[in-house]
């Protein structure tokens, strides 16, 4: 079956931002289809924080556009823009009452009385608070009052929602379970949400698409599984998830089987089937559940080391492998009866899938 092809509904052309000699973004480009749910992840000081706020209006581009539904939006003021947003400290009013609250974006818009009635329960039956118009903010737990910071976003229709950080005040569980809610109503709507975040499993769990920054410019941009299992180079593999890397020099090959010669002068033997330049540098990465203990003969590729730490978190055993005096490799795998892994000081060969082994 054909994938639908959706609408580019937002444009960043060629955008850029200085604050004096800093330049927060520098030249991004990208287009947002319709009904995405795309992330801008990133650390702090990449630039993801400043191109919302140039999608908002809040900053104005030193150069570039902003092009809205096709129409550059550049020079209009954030109310004009018709954009919902959803901020981190929820940024409620809180001598309003919930209703009031929800009702304020549609009575600047001077609706009736009655349609802002109907469009504000409707708001609340969506995040799931039916009932609790007549309450005030400070009634209400860090998760519902997100929850009514959503409803009052999307009550006037907007076309696009941006979502700064949203769930970054909320402890960990119920981050996670506001997480899946926000998927969810980004499923009924069928809106299109850009999220800002700098968590990586965040990103994961919630998006379509994921846009990674670093140092004011886009990396990659892909779904979740593309940035994982093929990131575009080294900054991707280790931002997004946990990565193993393996970075040297290439002193022999023959055939697909190749000697990687590494900083400290140990040599490692591989099994690549891409092109590799002749003595040239490279730099390999894998992911640690990726990898596997096996016996002498078993497997084509392997590293020799000596486990140096094992922590046990549950559903899975992390072993920390020293393979030469400067490099030790992580080993992620499911957790089996107690006392049945591998221990401290122990001597084991690690090996991997040939597929699983990625050049950045």
């Amino acid at each position: 079956m054909k994938e639908e092809t959706k609408e580019t509904i937002l444009e960043l052309k060629n955008l850029s931002k200085h604050f004096g000699s800093v330049v927060a973004v520098n030249d991004v480009s990208l287009d947002i289809e319709d009904g995405w749910f795309l992330t801008l992840l990133g650390p702090s000081g990449s630039g993801k924080t400043t191109i919302l706020n140039m999608i908002a209006g809040f900053e104005f581009p030193t150069a570039g556009e902003v092009i809205l539904q096709g129409k550059p939006i550049n020079l209009l003021l954030p109310e004009k823009r018709n954009l919902g947003m959803v901020f981190q400290n929820y940024a409620l009013f809180p001598h309003m009452s919930i209703f009031e609250n929800i009702a304020f974006p549609l009575k600047m818009r001077k609706l009736s009385k009655g349609k802002i009635t109907e469009q504000v329960e409707k708001a609340l039956e969506l995040v799931q608070l039916e009932g609790y118009g007549g309450r005030k903010p400070q009634e209400l737990s860090g998760g519902q009052q997100q929850r009514i910071a959503m409803a009052r976003a999307l009550v006037f229709d907007p076309p696009i929602l941006l979502l700064d950080e949203p769930l970054g005040a909320l402890d960990k569980k119920l981050r996670e379970h506001m997480q899946i809610e926000l998927k969810h109503i980004h499923t009924r709507l069928k809106r299109t949400m850009i999220y800002v975040t700098h968590d990586q499993e965040e990103a994961l769990v919630m998006s379509d698409r994921i846009a990674v920054m670093n140092q004011g410019r886009i990396e990659q941009v892909g779904s979740p599984d593309e940035l994982y299992e093929k990131p575009a180079n080294a900054f991707v593999a280790g931002f997004i998830g946990e990565s193993n890397f393996l970075e040297g020099r290439v002193t022999d090959r023959d055939g697909d089987r190749l000697t990687l010669q590494m900083s400290d002068g140990s040599e490692h033997s591989l099994m690549w089937q891409g092109d590799i330049e002749p003595h040239g540098e490279v730099n390999f990465c894998i992911r640690p559940e990726k990898m596997f203990f096996v016996d002498d003969g078993d497997s084509e590729s392997f590293l020799s080391g000596t486990i140096e730490e094992v922590i046990y978190v549950g559903e899975t055993e992390r072993y920390k492998v020293r393979i030469s005096q400067e490099k030790t490799i992580n080993v992620r795998k499911m957790s089996v009866i107690t006392g049945g892994g591998h221990k401290e000081g122990e001597t084991v060969k690690i090996s991997w899938h040939k597929d699983s082994l990625r050049r950045v």
